[in-house]
């Protein structure tokens, strides 16, 4: 049997590649095309931790972990041609689909990159759901990574998927609506949708994994070692805001909290995201359900004034000085919201959460404070600022959103929050 898993140069992919490939002796066949190292690159950052290329990274899972069941193929998912090769000649029964751009602020920077964002993401998803049809492989489960930030910030518990309404007395189960607040966020609101009519014409059955914000290095499977190293990215685009606050408490900046900062967003970390996706990857075909499944793939939600603090008291154990600032917030929003999301079914198959936020952060510390140098160079990209468009010879002006790209999710692909 064959696992797919797109977007395995990414963050999470390549993790959750890793530990499907120590757990099975299925094929996993690793699926990218490296565009999420060339965005990263466009605008002027780099990962911190050195990512080696994949043939280097299977030649170490093979040495370190005797993994003799990964394999690589280079692609452009939007490619319908390609997507039709590759289901044509593998077969996959599983398919993890991580593969996107997965960065709210580079969604935002203009026309073209909004275009970009939309035409990669929802073009990827419709070429594999169509190509399972096609290709009478219609019993393959396909996961998705999207993001809980197709919610939105409502003020009711968020659901693990769908939404009761009511009208005129009667009442119905329905898809929660898609409130998302950028152009990378409705592409997987669409994809979400998309997904749905997949499973409601074709019968695939679908696991639709709203993923928060992953924070973290490492796993079990890339902690044995650097070779198998995770990219980490910290910058205004593709960095979440705990890596951001992070890097720049190793580097020696402040980190600044617009207004009270109290608002709580979603957040999981690395290590319970990829159990999470190997679990539904390795699930018995014979036993695992064959419907729509929707799992917030999320552990706890912690506000900004909470993730910066966390990060200040951890970082005296690095003999970092750490200042945590408040300033007035330009943005009309709620400062105080406490987003509640429910999430009893991914913490089912995950068993709990494993990794605690202090844990992850003191994690994160660790691993930065090894490539300082790298954060410094690069520091001028924590915040938002004035790029130079080298293949259009033109400047852009970066949009102003503190959320950053979302999790992860992953390349070619990906990520989230």
């Amino acid at each position: 049997m064959t696992v797919f898993v797109t977007g395995a140069d990414g963050y999470i992919g390549w993790p959750t590649a890793l530990r499907i490939a120590t757990q099975t002796n299925d094929r996993v066949l690793l699926v990218d095309n490296f565009a999420r190292r060339e965005w990263v690159e466009s605008v002027g950052s780099t990962s911190a931790v050195p990512v080696t290329d994949i043939d280097e990274r299977i030649a170490a899972a093979e040495e370190v972990h005797g993994l003799t069941n990964l394999s690589f193929v280079e692609g452009d998912l939007t490619d319908k041609e390609t997507v039709d090769r590759l289901l044509s000649i593998h077969e996959p029964e599983t398919i993890i689909h991580t593969a996107a751009q997965p960065s709210a602020p580079y969604s935002q920077i203009n026309g073209e990159r909004a275009n970009y964002t939309q035409h990669n993401n929802l073009q990827a998803t419709r070429n594999l759901l169509w190509g399972l049809e096609e290709h009478d492989l219609t019993d393959t489960h396909f996961i998705e990574t999207t993001t809980t930030g197709v919610y939105g910030a409502p003020e009711f518990p968020i659901p693990e998927g769908g939404a009761t309404m009511e009208n005129q007395g009667e009442r119905d189960e329905v898809p929660f609506p898609a409130m998302a607040g950028s152009w990378y966020h409705l592409t997987k609101s669409h994809d979400a949708a998309n997904m749905r009519l997949a499973h409601k014409q074709f019968g695939i059955p679908i696991s639709d994994v709203r993923t928060a914000i992953a924070y973290g290095t490492e796993t079990e499977e890339t902690a044995a070692d650097p070779r198998l190293a995770t990219r980490f990215d910290f910058d205004y685009y593709f960095g979440v805001v705990a890596h951001r606050f992070c890097a720049q408490a190793v580097a020696g900046y402040p980190m600044t909290v617009y207004g009270r900062g109290e608002q709580r967003k979603p957040f999981v970390a690395l290590e319970d995201a990829v159990e999470g996706l190997a679990q539904l990857a390795l699930a018995d075909p014979e036993t695992r359900p064959d419907d729509h499944t929707v799992y917030n793939q999320v552990t706890r939600s912690i506000s900004i004034v909470e993730i910066a603090e966390t990060i200040a008291d951890v970082a005296d154990e690095f003999d970092l000085d750490v200042d945590v600032k408040h300033f007035e917030n330009p943005r009309e929003e709620d400062e105080t919201h406490k987003m509640e999301i429910e999430n009893d079914r991914y913490a089912d198959l995950i068993g709990g959460q494993s990794t605690t936020f202090e844990e992850g952060v003191r994690e994160v510390l660790g691993t930065l404070v090894d490539y300082r140098e790298t954060v410094e160079a690069h520091e001028d990209r924590f915040l938002p600022g004035v790029l130079v468009d080298d293949e259009n010879d033109d400047t852009v002006v970066e949009f102003d959103d503190d959320d950053s790209s979302e999790a992860a999710h992953s390349s070619a692909t990906p990520e989230d929050e």
